[in-house]
């Protein structure tokens, strides 16, 4: 039976969809999967990534997750034969579609073709085009296709029905008592603060965002929720947690559907352009983001999100990296310590103040 012919019957149609990370990046195809699903009710998604990314995945009705152990089982090339293997065995698959487009998904996808499954998709990531929208001498300094419409895209070319009507996964979700207890009730603003990412060309200065919780904490009516990981960044949060008033940090004290609930209730979320971000779209909460050697007109900006509500600053340079992983050209990281914490905590008070005059 052809692909259209199941498109038209109680068929199901089975798709495998290859996305292993990263965990951002995973949370902007949450847009794509909700209206394959929602326009195509006899299609049965699974999606293949890590196990980061269950708790997000699993929130879309329809799709099934399958975990890849890429750093045990699945790890190396024999791995991915093992990952062939173990999928092939879970189902037999209409098509593939290939989101991340490296050498990993390459071997997988190369596997299944090689098996019998032609119907094979695969993300445009618009490389050729980030290449000049980062370069320093001749830069292209234009908007290029959110990735969220690139995952879209990559449905699309196979015949499924997509559209960008999806919302929000949850809206103020009902946080469990543990969570309640240890935030208490909400009676306040609830400003979340994210300050990391993976790399420094995307992280504003420590210094600097310690300023803004130092200005948004003195009031009594906020109370600021630090959000971030293990480690060194676990032992930043709650050393300010101990140094501010009406400061809390939730770092490393809830699995990742937890922590999208708690974003959920905020009232604004201050990140970078790094995977909370893409949590917040997910969840319908306004985020100011802060952006350094990267751009919005790479096209990761979050989900819905105003664009007004990024802050940058313009320079010749910027961006110089699509991810934030060059060296600063400048040697002085001048589009990140050229932002004020005056300018953000602005920001985040006139992202409030409308909010609660709707």
């Amino acid at each position: 039976m052809g692909q259209r012919e199941k498109q038209n019957s109680s068929y199901p149609i089975k798709i495998l969809v290859i996305r292993l990370s990263a965990i951002g990046d995973i949370a902007m195809t949450v847009p794509a999967l909700w209206s394959v699903v929602q326009h195509q009710t006899n299609v049965q998604i699974t999606f293949v990534s890590q196990g980061f990314a269950r708790d997000i995945i699993n929130q879309i009705p329809g799709v099934l997750f399958f975990e890849a152990n890429i750093k045990g089982r699945h790890k190396g090339f024999w791995g991915i034969f093992k990952l062939f293997r173990d999928l092939n065995r879970l189902d037999d698959y209409d098509a593939i579609i290939d989101l991340h487009n490296v050498i990993r998904s390459k071997i997988l996808r190369n596997l299944f073709f090689i098996s019998g499954t032609h119907k094979i998709s695969i993300i445009n990531k618009g490389r050729k085009d980030k290449r000049k929208l980062c370069r320093i001498e001749h830069k292209v300094l234009k908007p290029l296709k959110p990735t969220s419409e690139r995952y879209m895209e990559a449905f699309k070319a196979l015949g499924f029905t997509v559209d960008v009507s999806f919302d929000y996964l949850f809206n103020e979700a009902r946080l469990p008592d543990n969570i309640s207890i240890h935030l208490g009730y909400k009676d306040k603003r609830w400003i979340g603060i994210a300050p990391f990412a993976k790399h420094k060309g995307k992280i504003y200065p420590l210094e600097k965002m310690e300023r803004v919780i130092e200005l948004l904490s003195i009031s009594k009516i906020n109370k600021i929720i630090l959000i971030g990981g293990g480690g060194k960044e676990q032992e930043i949060l709650e050393s300010w947690e101990k140094k501010y008033p009406n400061t809390v940090s939730i770092a490393r004290k809830y699995p990742i559907l937890n922590e999208l609930k708690i974003i959920s209730n905020l009232d604004v979320l201050v990140c970078m352009d790094s995977a909370n971000m893409h949590f917040a779209s997910l969840v319908n909460t306004p985020v100011v983001s802060i952006w350094g050697a990267t751009h919005p007109f790479a096209g990761f900006y979050g989900w819905k999100q105003n664009p007004a509500n990024a802050v940058q600053v313009d320079l010749y340079c910027r961006p110089c990296s699509v991810y934030g992983s060059k060296p600063c050209f400048r040697k002085d990281y001048a589009c990140l310590y050229r932002i004020e914490p005056e300018t953000i905590v602005n920001k985040v008070n006139t992202i409030i103040d409308r909010f609660h005059k709707i």
